[in-house]
């Protein structure tokens, strides 16, 4: 069974990889943000060009340990996806305490234009949140609630 997350913010340990050699660590932009940016780890002067409905695997150039009982997630930057319609594939995505290879950020482009990514580019941001595994225990009946098995709309569209 998983270790339950504490109060105290957890200790990310992260390994910089070769290709992203002095590139900034994740980073919180303001002082109460959720999400630390990532960025992009191509090679310097070999811009990565996503034509639109493209999408690519774009290296962080990281790979990371977090303790038992925390996830990563990695989520689109809202500045990206409002200016240019760059999102992630998979949003948010996640990165398992038992994962130790690169974080990539699975981008897409839904924008009429041609988006180019550089070298440093802010790519996503990673939120670290704590993760539960649950007990499934199958059982021939559930409780009966007001919503039943109403779902996908089924209280109303407004």
């Amino acid at each position: 069974m998983t270790q339950m997350p504490t109060t105290k913010p957890p200790i990310v340990q992260l390994k910089r990889l070769p290709h992203a050699a002095g590139l900034a660590l994740p980073k919180y932009e303001t002082a109460l943000a959720a999400g630390a940016d990532v960025r992009a780890a191509i090679p310097d002067g070999e811009p990565l060009v996503l034509k639109p409905g493209e999408r690519f695997m774009v290296p962080t150039g990281l790979a990371m340990a977090l303790p038992p009982g925390w996830e990563a997630q990695m989520r689109p930057r809202s500045g990206l996806a409002a200016k240019h319609g760059i999102s992630c594939v998979n949003a948010p995505g996640t990165i398992d305490a038992d994962y130790r290879g690169e974080l990539k950020v699975i981008l897409i482009n839904h924008g009429a234009e041609d988006f180019t990514i550089n070298r440093g580019d802010r790519i996503g941001q990673m939120v670290i949140a704590p993760v539960f595994q649950a007990i499934y225990e199958e059982v021939d009946e559930l409780d009966e609630t007001a919503r039943g098995e109403g779902g996908f709309g089924s209280t109303g569209s407004k």
